[in-house]
């Protein structure tokens, strides 16, 4: 092997990715660059004194945001992942990070998206959407049917049943990942289609992304979706007073689901995560509610606390 092979054999970059959310006014968000298309990222550099560090100073000189809490997401190390490096393999460090969606002191090349841009399928507040139905679940079921084999016929159609609630399954909100890569392995969404180099497709709707960014936007709502059940994260977003109300409508646009208003709040009450604050809010377009804060003391009190 000659040494100039070996060192096409090693070549290895990191990149620092960042999924970074906000839920204002009951709607997910999440900052993106280039008009959408893509996530916060840049490579691990040299001067970068930790992966955290790096990560934050690309956020902030690629969008003017500030970023608060994160938490490390995944790596993605897969070969042949859509990454738009020519060469070399490029491994993807991505984080979540929770933020209040504040304005810039100047006008930053970022943007807030809302998720449900990029996965339309995902959000059913109000039931579930007609994409499904309509055409999802069609062409499922044709990928399905054009397997040779009987046994993989099968093994599609259940995955598709399972990922997407239909043939008398239940719709899971944590399967956000799954249900991405499961269009993506049937060739139904933009980033397949543009992998396998094919100028038409019937893909489904949904805003595309770079690389494989979708996916790991994807990973990041399935996280979030997971964890507010068990930590109150989701409070990571909220303003330092809020109603009840207001409680609801973020969790309610994080987990893509609608929950009942009398047992989401007998649920809160019961978990002490919230206390009053003796104010009143006339910002309601009603009658003024009581506002609320949360109880930091919970974190003391129990290590384990969600919205569940």
């Amino acid at each position: 092997m000659t040494r100039e092979s070996a060192a096409e054999r090693h070549a290895i970059s990191a990149d620092l990715i960042a999924v970074l959310v906000a839920a204002p006014n009951g709607n997910p968000v999440v900052l993106t660059v280039k008009d959408g298309s893509a996530l916060p990222s840049g490579p691990f550099e040299l001067i970068h004194r930790s992966l955290q560090s790096g990560l934050r100073n690309w956020v902030e000189q690629q969008t003017g945001h500030p970023v608060g809490y994160i938490e490390q997401l995944y790596t993605f190390a897969d070969r042949d992942r859509g990454s738009d490096e020519p060469a070399g393999r490029v491994i993807s460090i991505s984080y979540l990070g929770l933020t209040r969606e504040e304005p810039s002191h100047r006008t930053p090349p970022g943007s807030w998206r809302n998720w449900y841009e990029f996965f339309p399928w995902e959000d059913h507040r109000a039931g579930a959407p007609e994409i499904i139905r309509d055409i999802i679940v069609p062409r499922l079921r044709q990928w399905a049917d054009e397997a040779e084999q009987q046994d993989t016929r099968q093994n599609r159609l259940r995955r598709a049943a399972a990922a997407f609630g239909f043939d008398d399954r239940h719709w899971n909100e944590e399967m956000v990942l799954q249900r991405y890569e499961l269009l993506y392995e049937a060739g139904l969404v933009d980033e397949a289609v543009r992998a396998a180099g094919a100028k038409i497709a019937a893909t489904v709707p949904g805003k595309a992304m770079s690389g494989d960014h979708r996916r790991i936007l994807a990973t990041g709502i399935g996280r979030l979706r997971t964890k507010i059940k068990y930590r109150p994260v989701v409070f990571e977003l909220m303003q330092p007073s809020f109603t009840l109300l207001q409680l609801q409508r973020a969790v309610e646009a994080l987990a893509g689901v609608a929950v009942h208003k009398q047992n989401f709040r007998r649920l809160i009450e019961q978990q002490d995560l919230v206390e009053e604050t003796g104010e009143m809010s006339a910002d309601t377009g009603g009658r003024p509610a009581k506002l609320f804060r949360f109880r930091h003391a919970v974190l003391d009190d129990r290590p384990v606390a969600g919205t569940k």
